[in-house]
Order: structure tokens, then sequence, then C-alpha cells
């Protein structure tokens, strides 16, 4: 509470005083909510300089994509295949690549490369009347965290461990099986060796 109350008289004195403030600070929160634009670092380097939003809807890196974000966003290991379409595959899921994307991952093809997703960006597979770009996996419930508004579930689909962020309308019950579905459109990519973020065509 006082942390929040803390960043409410912050926020308040910047807009009063209209100058240049530079705030340090570990806490992504802090940063998200108060700065206008925001310096990742990571052992001294400089990642990505970026508005708040920008740096969560496209960052350049694994490492900025991993650090923006609470849950923290899945990470997927695996190769571009093709099968009439290109899919993101590994052992246990086979994803269709979005049409903005395919020129990009195709020089991935049968190469590793990394595959991210945010947790809202996944939903139950019974709720999912909007999606135009999805994908579909079986998982099993772990971990059941309510939070009033949304639910964290943490999940298993037999290799990857996967947490997903759902609206509280339904909550799945522990060791229950659930139809995943991966909104496509929202996925990114990150080359293996580099981690840096694979941009799509435009």
């Amino acid at each position: 509470k006082l942390r929040v109350q803390m960043r409410t008289e912050i926020s308040k004195l910047h807009t009063r005083l209209e100058t240049t403030m530079i705030y340090v600070t570990h806490d992504q929160v802090e940063a998200m909510t108060m700065g206008d634009r925001i310096v990742v670092m990571k052992d001294g380097d400089i990642h990505q300089i970026d508005t708040p939003l920008n740096l969560y809807h496209h960052p350049v890196n694994r490492f900025v994509a991993g650090f923006i974000g609470s849950p923290a966003m899945n990470f997927i290991a695996g190769k571009i295949i093709r099968n009439g379409g290109l899919y993101f595959s590994d052992s246990r899921l086979r994803l269709s690549i979005p049409a903005v994307y395919e020129k990009t991952v195709a020089p991935y093809i049968d190469k590793e490369i990394i595959f991210g997703i945010r947790p809202e960006d996944l939903y139950d597979g019974k709720d999912t009347p909007t999606l135009q770009q999805k994908a579909m996996t079986a998982a099993n419930v772990e971990v059941v965290e309510p939070m009033g508004n949304e639910i964290f579930i943490y999940l298993n689909n037999g290799l990857n461990n996967l947490v997903a962020r759902i609206n509280a309308r339904t909550e799945p019950a522990i060791g229950s099986q659930l139809e995943l579905a991966f909104d496509m459109s929202k996925a990114h990519f990150f080359d293996a060796q580099s981690e840096q973020c694979l941009k799509p065509s435009i």
C-alpha cells in the first residue's frame, strides 16, 4: 500500500513540475506505471529504450519479453516445419504460423526457434468466440490462482509448463485437462541463438 501511495505522489509531482525526472527501480510495476520512457538494462548493458506499451507489445529480445509482464511470457523451444502451411512444432505442439510472420520465419524451417506468448493470450478453448487465428492443445491443470477479476492457471502439456491468465467466469479443477487455445495473432518468435525478436513482415 505504501509503495502504491509513493508511486501516486511521485507521478503527481512529475505532472506538477513538468520537468524530466529519472527514476531507477527494479520494480517493473513502478517502471510501467510511472515512466514515459523506460530503459531496460541487464549486466550494465542497455537492451531497449521505449515507451511502456512498446516494451510490452514489441520487445526487442527474449530478455525484455520475459522481464516485462507478470506473469511472465511463456517460452517454448521448437522448430518451424512446412506441412502445407508453416507451423511451429515441438513433440507436443503444432501451431499454425500467422500470415504476417510467414516470410520472417521461413528461413527457420527445420531449425531451432523460440515461440513466445503472453499468459493473457492463452484461453480456455471453450471461451474463444472472437479469436480469428487460434491453435489448440490439451494441457493438465496443476495450480489455480483465483485473483478476483481473473484467474492464473499453471498447466503442463507433457513437455512444457505454461501459464494462462483467463477470465474468472469459470475455474478449472486442479488435475483436470483443459483444451488450451493460443491467440496466434499475438505470437512472438525469437532466434534461438541470439534471442533477438523476429519482426513480422509488414
